[in-house]
């Protein structure tokens, strides 16, 4: 940026908040800047999703598809997509839920951690519908150390 402003992305990975709250209240601030995210680490926009699907390198899991691309970004971001596959709102909307929850906590911090700045698109199989959660978050973990062992 001009003038050496910041950007919101930058400011959400390596500023803290200002002002003291108290001596728990640091520790609550990381705790949220770790597990946020914000509109920065979003995948939303329609050619970007449609450049990862044609760039990106394809990985496969039970229930998802899982397009890979270096990120432009100094940070890692995630998109996710899930198509209706013939089922109602309420079931694509919570699977959407959960994914979203599944990635901000577990898949993004991992790769903060590991400092890889990856775009990552995940894309549910019909399948997903039916897979519970706990399924769902192994398989999201198992994602995070596969992205994060290879270099």
């Amino acid at each position: 940026m001009a003038g050496g402003g910041t950007t919101k992305a930058a400011r959400f990975l390596f500023a803290s908040p200002g002002g003291d709250r108290g001596v728990g209240a640091e520790e609550d601030r990381t705790a949220r800047a770790d597990f946020s995210f914000p509109a920065a680490a979003r995948i939303t926009a329609s050619g970007e999703i449609r450049d990862l699907f044609r760039r990106g390198k394809r990985r496969k899991t039970r229930h998802m598809d899982v397009f890979v691309s270096p990120s432009p970004a100094a940070f890692p971001r995630l998109g996710i997509v899930v198509p209706k596959h013939k089922r109602t709102i309420v079931l694509r909307n919570r699977l959407k839920r959960r994914l979203r929850e599944l990635g901000r906590t577990i898949l993004l911090p991992r790769l903060r951690e590991e400092n890889r700045p990856l775009d990552v698109l995940i894309r549910v199989r019909a399948d997903a519908y039916d897979a519970s959660f706990e399924d769902l978050r192994e398989q999201i973990r198992e994602l995070g150390e596969g992205l994060c062992s290879r270099r």
